[in-house]
């Protein structure tokens, strides 16, 4: 995505969500790796991460073990404010 698409997601009050992924060694499920994703995402649903895990769960074989997530608003409305004007230096 470009840099003028993340600042349309950011002011539409998507932020950057976080996940801590555990999931089990197909071949050894005693065994937990671990995996980190991150992407622009709209709380309190979450859409872009739950899409994500569903995948994980369709095509990949390494069973979930669970997932911990942080989700930060990286705009808030308090911090943009449209300005009409321009000014030139020399």
């Amino acid at each position: 995505m470009t840099e003028h698409g993340d600042l349309q997601r950011q002011l539409a009050g998507y932020g950057l969500t976080t996940a801590h992924i555990l999931y089990r060694m197909p071949d050894h499920p005693g065994i937990l790796q671990t995996f980190i994703w991150q992407h622009y995402d709209l709380a309190p649903d979450f859409p872009e991460m739950y899409r994500f895990l569903d995948f994980w769960e369709d095509n990949l074989d390494g069973p979930l073990h669970s997932v911990r997530y942080a989700h930060k608003r990286l705009i808030s409305p308090g911090e943009w404010r449209k300005v009409d004007g321009e000014i030139i230096l020399h």
